[in-house]
């Protein structure tokens, strides 16, 4: 089931974050999951303009999120016990349907099962970076969609 987060889902939406990053080809988070939390918790309860946040849910537990604006893609994780389920799947068509104009995102350069997962669902790369722009310091992708 697909739903706007709410809320009480900030500590499942945490989990499913920090739990994907950690399985994935990425580097660590550069801040304690404390301050995770609270980054999230903004997002969910007091976003910025424009910005949305939905969950995938199963069995009545978040097992996975995407968090975008009308331009922008700014995270799609799914939690490592969920992954080949569909729900990414699920969450970046729901992105193209309230988003038909385009949106970009990045995605670490190291990542290629993302981006590869986004290949697949027609995003092109269209630019990389040293990574000397964002915060990790790690070589990045963007990818647009169409």
């Amino acid at each position: 089931m697909l739903r706007p987060a709410e809320p009480e889902d900030v500590p499942e939406i945490v989990r499913a974050y920090v739990d994907a990053r950690s399985a994935a080809p990425m580097p660590p988070p550069i801040y304690p999951e404390k301050d995770i939390r609270e980054w999230l918790a903004v997002k969910v309860i007091a976003p910025q303009a424009g910005t949305e946040v939905w969950v995938a849910e199963v069995d009545g537990a978040v097992c996975a999120f995407v968090a975008f604006t009308p331009t922008w893609l700014e995270d799609l994780f799914v939690h490592p016990r969920a992954q080949g389920t569909g729900l990414g799947t699920m969450l970046l068509d729901l992105v193209k349907s309230l988003d038909p104009d385009g949106f970009g995102l990045w995605v670490f350069e190291m990542n290629t099962p993302a981006r590869a997962f986004y290949a697949r669902h027609g995003l092109r790369e269209v630019e990389r970076t040293d990574g000397s722009g964002n915060q990790e310091k790690t070589p990045d992708v963007r990818m647009v969609w169409p």
